[in-house]
């Protein structure tokens, strides 16, 4: 149970809709088990109220928040300094609030990286195939390339979001080791090619979540190879239509959950410089 005291640092998530999210309930249920003396409470914020909103927290001295959609973005633009991961995605998620300077990082990228080794899949090193060139797949982009992923090819469709995501391609190839390319998505040979040569497939889009569970990017059988690994950001459904696909072939894939539960440890850890109890946290909300 949290005690509310003069103390108590306060936390929190700006977004809106919030009333979904279950990050109140994890970081509270941590807080306490570390006997931490900390709050984090849900803000239904809209995109013009913002800035008054951050500028509130900051004036209270609130200790950092979350940013959920819609506000990713604008937080970048209104934190005061951010992380490497953050510059290059032009997105923050977490705020760290020390003496009224906001520090901007996104913590998406790292949760999927340490859901990927926790579901005993180690990234670095590896080539992926990555669908989708989006919010969360910018995100795990960045991370990945940071993390030593060898080569990644982006498959996006040429809309509007294509000439922003080849502009982080070229900024990745300048700043890190990875070899990034990018790819029209509705090339199927390429595409097919890609998954073939690659030992990582990961949806970063929302195809195949709930309520459309029977659709899916993917729609030859034969790219699923024995040494693939799959991995879909949605977690609702748990087990997606690509998810199924892949298994059917024998290749082992796992869902976005506890990429949502990583990046949460992630934020936990600037706020605090604790380690959140993630198996405390995985038994009591992700099973």
């Amino acid at each position: 149970m949290i005690h509310i005291t003069g103390h108590t640092k306060l936390t929190g998530l700006l977004g809106s809709p919030v009333a979904h999210s279950i990050s109140p309930m994890m970081h509270n249920e941590a807080f306490s088990a570390l006997d931490l003396d900390y709050v984090y409470l849900a803000f239904d914020v809209s995109p013009q109220e913002l800035p008054q909103a951050v500028e509130g927290l900051k004036a209270m001295g609130a200790r950092g928040f979350n940013l959920t959609m819609p506000h990713k973005n604008a937080m970048a633009k209104l934190a005061d300094q951010l992380s490497p991961a953050a510059a290059l995605c032009g997105a923050v998620n977490t705020i760290v609030n020390d003496n009224g300077i906001l520090t901007g990082y996104t913590t998406d990228g790292i949760g999927y990286m340490r859901a990927a080794e926790a579901a005993g899949f180690p990234l670095p090193g590896k080539v992926m195939t990555l669908l989708g060139a989006g919010g969360a797949a910018t995100a795990i982009l960045v991370q990945a390339a940071l993390d030593g992923v060898s080569e990644i090819r982006v498959f996006n469709r040429k809309s509007p979001t294509y000439e922003k995501a080849q502009a982080l391609v070229e900024k990745l190839n300048e700043k890190t080791d990875c070899h990034v390319t990018l790819h029209d998505l509705d090339d199927t040979d390429d595409l097919c090619d890609s998954i073939l040569s690659s030992q990582v497939l990961t949806n970063s889009t929302n195809v195949g979540m709930a309520p459309n569970e029977d659709t899916c990017l993917i729609g030859d059988l034969s790219v699923f190879h024995k040494d693939l690994v799959v991995s879909d950001i949605i977690y609702n459904p748990r087990e997606t239509k690509l998810m199924a696909m892949a298994k059917s072939q024998g290749c082992p894939a796992f869902n976005g959950l506890y990429m949502l539960l990583y990046q949460g440890a992630e934020s936990f850890r600037l706020w605090t410089g604790r380690d959140m109890p993630v198996e405390l946290i995985r038994e009591k909300y992700f099973t």
